[in-house]
Parts: C-alpha cells; sequence; structure tokens
C-alpha cells in the first residue's frame, strides 16, 4: 500500500509526464499509418474557460408558437370544405399568423426576410395575391439546397403551410432515384436504373448538358449505340405517398413524367393502384416532354412499366393538384450551388417557363465552408455564387430569390465545439452579394441564435451530434420560422399595395 504522501507524490509525476507529453507531440493529430491517426487535445484547451452558451430559449418559444399555429390550423383543414368553407379557414389562418407575428414582434424572436428594395420578392408576393384572387391558377417554387434539405426537410413545412393557406396539393417534383429516402414518398424501381448528376461536377458519362430542373436524371438503360439486333428491355417504378406529408400532399390529382433525349420511342403503362389507366409511347428525342397521366382513384400507390431499346432521360416525376401552390424539394447532396453554368440555360429556360416558377430559393454555403481557409478563398466562393445567381436570374426571368444562408456550424477547438472561424466571413460576404444582386436574404445563421448556437441546438437533439445537421425535428422548427418571416414580409408588401 502506497503511503498518502507516496500516491500524491505519483499523481503529480504522473500529471507532469502527461503535459510533457502535451508539449513535444503534435497539437493536433499524428499520422501512425495511411487508415489510422492518433489526435491530441491541445494543452491550452484542456484548461481554458469554456465558451459561454447560447440561449436559444426564445427562439425555441417562436418555434413552438409558430408549430401550434399549424396545429391549429391543420384542425380547421381536416373536414370536407366547400368553397365557403375553405375561405373561412383561410382567414382563420390569417387571423392566427397575425396573432403570432405580433407575439413574436413583441420579443425580436423571428429573423426578418433581408432586401435592399422592395421588388426583391415582388413577382412571387404579386403572383401570390393573383393565387387568392384567382384559384385555378397554378404556380411553383423551387428549393434548391445540399444535405440540409434532404428528405424533403424543411420544404414539406414550407409546402405544408402555403398550400394550406394558399391552395394546391401533392409535393411536386420527385426524382426517380432518389439519393435520400423522403418523408412523403417511397420510390423503388426493378431494372438496370442509373442516376446521373451534375450538383457536385458534371457526370463524365454524359455527353450533353441537358439534366433538367433537378439537377439529375435517371435512365433504365446506359447509353450505347443501337444496331437492328439491340434487344428491347423492361423496366419498372413504383412510387407510394405516405399520409406523413399530410392531408394536403395527398389530394394531388395529376402525374406528369418529365423526359427527353431518347434515341427511339419508349412504351409506358401506368397502373393506378392494380388498374392498368394507360398505355402509350413516349417520344424521342426533345430536351423537354411531358406524359400526363391522371390519379385519384383512392390509390396512393402507382406503378410505371417502361420498355424499348433506349432508355430517355428522366427528369423528374410530378404528383401535382391542377391549382394553387407547388413546392419542390430539389436536394443535392455535397453541392455547394456552383453548378448551373454546367447546364443548358435553353433547357432550363423552358422548364421554368412550363412549370411557372414564381420563387426559386437557394440555400447553400455550408459544403463549401470546410474548404475555405482565408478571406481570399471566401471571396473567391462568394464570387462564383453570384455568377451562378445571374445565370439563374437570366433562365427564370418571370421568377424572385430567395437565398438561404449556412446554419452554424461547429468545430472542434480543444474540449469545446464552436463556430467555424470563417463562418461569419462568409455570411457577411454572402448577405451583401445577394443583396447588391437585388435578391432576398434569409439569415439562418442568426434566426438560429448566431455565434455558438450549434451546440444548444445539438443538447435540445435539435441538430445532430456531427454538429452540422439539423434534425427532423430541428429542421421542421427553422422552416415554420423561415415560413413566418416569409408571411410577414409578404403582409408587408400586401398593406403596402
Amino acid at each position: 500500500m502506497f503511503k498518502p504522501w507516496q500516491s500524491l507524490l505519483v499523481l503529480l509525476l504522473f500529471f507532469a509526464g502527461f503535459a510533457l507529453l502535451l508539449r513535444i507531440l503534435p497539437s493536433s493529430s499524428l499520422q501512425v499509418t495511411p487508415q489510422f491517426a492518433l489526435h491530441f487535445p491541445e494543452w491550452s484547451g484542456l484548461f481554458s474557460a469554456p465558451e459561454p452558451k447560447t440561449d436559444i430559449t426564445r427562439i425555441l418559444k417562436a418555434a413552438e408558437a409558430a408549430e401550434k399555429e399549424a396545429e391549429q390550423e391543420a384542425q380547421v383543414e381536416t373536414a370536407p370544405q366547400t368553397a365557403t368553407k375553405r375561405d373561412s379557414a383561410k382567414r382563420f389562418v390569417r387571423t392566427q399568423q397575425r396573432m403570432a407575428a405580433r407575439r413574436d414582434e413583441q420579443v425580436g424572436l423571428i429573423t426578418s426576410i433581408q432586401s435592399a428594395n422592395k421588388k426583391a420578392l415582388q413577382t412571387f408576393f404579386t403572383a401570390l395575391q393573383d393565387l387568392e384572387r384567382n384559384p385555378d391558377k397554378k404556380i411553383r417554387v423551387l428549393h434548391y439546397g445540399d444535405s440540409q434539405i434532404e428528405g424533403d426537410r424543411l420544404t414539406d413545412q414550407l409546402r405544408n403551410r402555403f398550400q394550406a393557406e394558399f391552395g394546391g396539393s401533392g409535393p411536386g417534383l420527385v426524382s426517380f432515384l432518389p439519393l435520400a429516402a423522403s418523408l412523403i414518398n417511397r420510390v423503388s424501381g426493378t431494372g438496370s436504373w442509373d442516376r446521373y448528376s451534375a450538383g457536385t461536377g458534371k457526370d463524365k458519362r454524359v455527353q450533353h448538358r441537358n439534366y433538367g430542373p433537378m439537377i439529375s436524371f435517371s435512365r433504365f438503360l446506359p447509353y450505347r449505340k443501337l444496331t437492328d439486333t439491340t434487344r428491347a428491355q423492361t423496366a419498372f417504378l413504383n412510387i407510394l405517398t405516405t399520409r406523413s406529408g399530410g392531408k394536403e400532399v395527398m389530394n394531388y390529382q395529376t402525374i406528369k413524367v418529365f423526359y427527353g433525349g431518347a434515341q427511339r420511342k419508349t412504351w409506358c403503362e401506368f397502373y393506378d393502384g392494380p388498374a392498368l389507366m394507360a398505355a402509350d409511347s413516349l417520344n424521342a428525342g426533345g430536351v423537354l416532354n411531358v406524359k400526363e397521366f391522371k390519379a385519384g382513384n383512392g390509390s396512393f400507390n402507382h406503378r410505371f412499366k417502361f420498355r424499348g431499346k433506349d432508355s430517355p432521360d428522366f427528369y423528374a416525376l410530378s404528383l401535382e393538384s391542377d391549382n394553387g401552390i407547388l413546392f419542390d424539394n430539389i436536394a443535392l447532396r455535397g453541392s455547394s450551388g456552383t453548378f448551373f453554368h454546367q447546364l443548358n440555360p435553353e433547357q432550363l429556360k423552358q422548364f421554368y417557363s412550363y412549370l411557372n416558377v414564381k420563387l426559386i430559393i437557394l440555400q447553400f454555403g455550408g459544403n463549401a465552408l470546410p474548404f475555405i481557409t482565408n478571406d481570399t478563398l471566401a471571396r473567391n466562393y462568394v464570387s462564383w455564387l453570384k455568377g451562378q445567381i445571374n445565370l439563374v436570374k437570366r433562365m427564370a426571368p418571370e421568377a424572385s430569390i430567395l437565398f438561404v444562408g449556412p446554419a452554424d456550424m461547429s468545430v472542434k477547438e480543444g474540449t469545446n465545439y464552436v463556430t467555424h472561424p470563417y463562418l461569419e466571413l462568409l455570411r457577411s460576404q454572402l448577405k451583401a452579394m445577394v443583396l447588391a444582386s437585388n435578391c432576398a436574404y434569409f439569415d439562418m445563421y442568426d434566426c438560429m441564435g448566431g455565434r455558438n448556437s450549434m451546440p444548444a441546438w445539438v443538447n435540445e437533439k435539435l441538430a445532430a451530434p456531427d454538429y452540422i445537421h439539423f434534425t427532423p425535428q430541428g429542421a421542421r422548427k427553422v422552416a415554420l420560422l423561415l415560413h413566418g418571416a416569409l408571411i410577414n414580409a409578404y403582409r408587408d408588401f400586401t398593406e403596402q399595395e
């Protein structure tokens, strides 16, 4: 047994040896093999005071108020509605929104939509006004983003809220081969399906630039030269719409198939549930062909059978109503938003016009941040994004543009998780560029609570342990706050008319 003074001596020697080890070892890591490395904490990080925690209590209260509002709104929508009842429901929704807005304004909870002039969202807001006056019309919102919006996160809440007030139903554009599972649609196929994308760099297998509005397409056959002996092949695609997206999402009446580029015609059969509803050929060639099928016989399980010697480039399915507002979720995992220059601008211009797009949301920046290590790299990235926004404005001249800035992202500093050292610089430069481009900006960083807010979201289980991505619950709260900011801006616009 050690005597007390001997135990104390051993303890002191241990700490002295440990301190010496930290001094002589690398400050970050030691690569042992190409696959294995030892990571060491910095000496200063062991005894430095922890970063002050960001209080997000007020933000969560604002989100909870918005969630209660959404639940009340959903209860109004549960019963079948005549036109009069729908008008009554809309008045109720607006009343609830005004009450929530007043509560939020009292404590400054909701981050506002920022713009350098009143015309930044004028096209979109005017279209919303027109939709209220003419409910038979149909407009569209495209929500482009990185993995933060995968699986229809964020977009689904925006869709639900806007469709509840302005009409419309259905999830909108759906990929033939989604990268991530959606809460709303389950898509599966049999055959040699493959996906081609330009979101993180142009696919080298593709000799053209026609990727469609989802910046990707799918084929059931690879590109190949056809001969007289080429045999036709068959492929199936199944799509199931679940109740997870809410009542409005399931009330679509039409399914559209967007395709193009095939060398030969393709046979197509459409089954709504077990019933064969239509059978016809899909055209060869073209960069924007549309085949329309009627749904709504009570089944939400749809099946397509395709047969041909060559596959079209299938740009998207669209499950949609014949009127109202549609919100399309276009998630591009790993993308930093610098892909529009690799696409065919004439094809996208045709698509945006056909879809009657009135708002394009661009939500990027997070994937660029790990590669930004100085001011010059931040400025270069913002400059590239400015060029992309200018391209979008030329391809969609009848649409407003809203840029959603990056969320807080943490890096480990000693034993603390702190905001990435270049995030605030990137955020300020992005905001300045977007406003100078006469577009609107929503500051998600500010919406979350600002500097070092991500650890608080992680502690509340509203963000993942990677300190980058929201959980589904966190994404819902952010989406409801973004919706509140948009509705407040729309209300200001209508009151000034």
